[in-house]
């Protein structure tokens, strides 16, 4: 399965991992698969206004939450 894959129908995104792939996603293609706009993020790998300006509800760790 490719990283998209395997949000199909996930209630949300959990990130454990910098790999590459996970840093620069086409978030067009997450919101498609997403059941839920909800990312959990363990490395801090987003920005927190870019997050906000896609709606998401984001927590990371150490930063604030964003309500989307």
């Amino acid at each position: 399965e490719t990283p998209y894959e395997t949000l199909h129908d996930a209630d949300a995104l959990f990130i454990a991992t910098e790999w590459p792939e996970f840093r620069t996603p086409d978030f067009d293609k997450v919101n498609a698969l997403l059941k839920n706009k909800v990312i959990f993020d363990g490395r801090n790998l987003y920005d927190l206004e870019q997050m906000k300006e896609l709606g998401y509800t984001y927590y990371s760790v150490g930063r604030e939450t964003i309500h989307g």
